[in-house]
């Protein structure tokens, strides 16, 4: 339960206490300090530990625009701009696409502000001193013709990915007179008749301490470091998920928060969830290689499990509305494994950052026999299985990666676009697991970020954003919109704590 303030102890008093030093807690934090509020982030990492999971990200933010000319004045600037084709892609498109992906269990409210200040808020970082581009190396395909089509709602991204996201933030921070507190693990609240009016702390020397705010906001992520939490919600077999991002988001400070009488939001028993490097050494939590584990080419190809059979549509959609899901596929396969099968024609489109990495679970042979020994799978099951995908496409519709093309393989399950026979040697076989991300269930806010009680009543002096803001994802995510949404409900609750 949150304490009550000792009157006979003094304690440190800021105004706005941020907890935790992601982008969404950063961007509460600029918020406050525009209005002359003095503030303080506690962040748990060390500074060579520090980020949050928006360190381990490629930046990559999904907002509603109306083409390129609506971007041009925020990207850096690009020789390729003159030959690019930028979609329009609405507010309306925006939210249509988050009540699809979620089967419609998206919050309404909050999806509306998410689509509709995206952009703006953005601009708003950009204009502190955040920089972005298009991403050309995620989100488009080179055409025949040398022109760029972008693809899936998604087309701006940080400069330097989540790295560069976090470097800049901290600048920005550090610029403005924002005070970063690193190695400070915040334990509880501190409250005052109900009233939240600070926080517990414990530091990386080990010294426990209070620090007093009129407002304290929450950035402090999911719970998809703490196994005990990860099987309780999300089912049997999590244990085996790999750790993508920060090893520090337990759940301490949502269940701080429930014991202060927030009650719970969103979905808990789903998670966002990707296709993981299976093998490679330390595969949880990577400082160096952070995104580059993600292998997000599985449209190009096709997944078999260790029985060398499929048990997923490949391409049921533009990788941004799919690849969130897939990790708990994998999970349900025997050994919580994987492989990702390319011949020689589809492996020079796989994108460098992710299938070029040191030290990538690869195996490569000259046929699919061998492909499958080496990865040991039984070579006649791999070799039906592809035998029958190849036989089973229509071979008079023209493959096209940067369209959903409609070129189906008939077979069960089905892959709906982009089939090609795998008919080309060398064969490569990528291993993936299931590598977790942030989950989906957190506390109950309103639009401002307010933190509500049961009686939907805001409890004074809390405020939440970010991972711990639940009721926008269920099942599945649109790629881009975690960090759109950290922006945008940090900015929010900054701008009124």
């Amino acid at each position: 339960m949150p304490t009550s303030p000792r009157s006979s102890e003094p304690t440190e008093q800021v105004d706005v206490i941020v907890v935790g030093g992601g982008n969404a807690g950063f961007s509460a934090a600029h918020a406050a300090r525009e209005r002359g509020r003095s503030v303080v982030v506690l962040e748990k990492g060390s500074k060579d530990m520090s980020g949050g999971n928006s360190y381990y990200t490629a930046g990559a933010t999904r907002i509603s625009h109306h083409g390129m000319e609506d971007l041009r004045d925020l990207i850096e600037p690009d020789d390729r701009h003159g030959v690019t084709e930028v979609p329009v892609y609405s507010a309306e498109e925006y939210a249509d696409d988050l009540r699809r992906v979620t089967n419609g269990k998206n919050d309404p409210d909050l999806t509306k502000v998410l689509v509709e200040n995206s952009q703006d808020a953005v601009r708003w970082l950009h204009g502190l001193g955040l920089k972005y581009e298009l991403m050309y190396h995620r989100q488009a395909y080179e055409r025949p013709d040398g022109t760029y089509l972008f693809w899936g709602g998604l087309h701006i991204g940080n400069v330097g990915g989540g790295e560069g996201l976090m470097a800049d933030h901290t600048r920005v921070a550090e610029q403005n007179g924002i005070d970063i507190r690193y190695g400070h693990g915040v334990t509880g609240l501190v409250s005052d008749n109900g009233r939240i009016v600070g926080v517990r702390y414990e530091g990386s020397d080990g010294q426990a301490g209070e620090l007093r705010a009129e407002s304290v906001v929450l950035a402090a992520g999911g719970f998809e470091t703490n196994p005990e939490w990860r099987e309780k919600y999300l089912g049997q077999g999590w244990q085996n998920a790999k750790v993508r991002g920060t090893p520090f988001n337990d759940g301490t400070l949502i269940r701080a928060a429930l014991d202060a009488g927030a009650v719970p939001a969103g979905d808990w028993s789903t998670c966002h969830s990707v296709q993981w490097d299976a093998f490679t050494p330390h595969n949880e939590s990577n400082r160096e290689l952070t995104n580059r584990l993600t292998r997000g080419g599985y449209p190009l190809g096709i997944i078999v499990n260790k029985e060398g059979k499929r048990f997923a549509d490949e391409g049921s959609d533009f990788r941004n509305y799919t690849y969130a899901k897939l990790g708990k596929e994998i999970l349900k396969q025997p050994g919580s494994v994987a492989w990702q099968v390319f011949d020689a024609t589809k492996r020079p489109l796989l994108r460098t950052e992710e299938y070029d990495m040191p030290g990538i679970s690869v195996e490569v042979a000259d046929t699919i026999e061998e492909l499958a020994a080496k990865i040991g799978v039984d070579a006649e099951a791999l070799a039906t299985t592809v035998r029958e995908f190849n036989g089973s496409i229509d071979l008079d519709i023209v493959w096209d990666p940067t369209i959903k093309d409609g070129r189906v393989a008939h077979v069960e399950p089905p892959k709906s676009n982009w089939a090609d026979p795998l008919v080309q040697g060398p064969f490569y076989a990528f291993a993936v697991t299931c590598g977790i991300t942030f989950t989906f269930g957190g506390v109950k806010g309103d639009t401002e970020g307010r933190v509500l009680d049961a009686e939907g009543k805001h409890i004074e002096g809390l405020y939440a954003c970010g991972e711990m803001l639940g009721g926008l994802f269920s099942e599945n995510y649109p790629g881009g919109s975690g960090l759109a949404a950290g922006m945008v409900f940090g900015r929010r609750a900054g701008s009124i704590a």
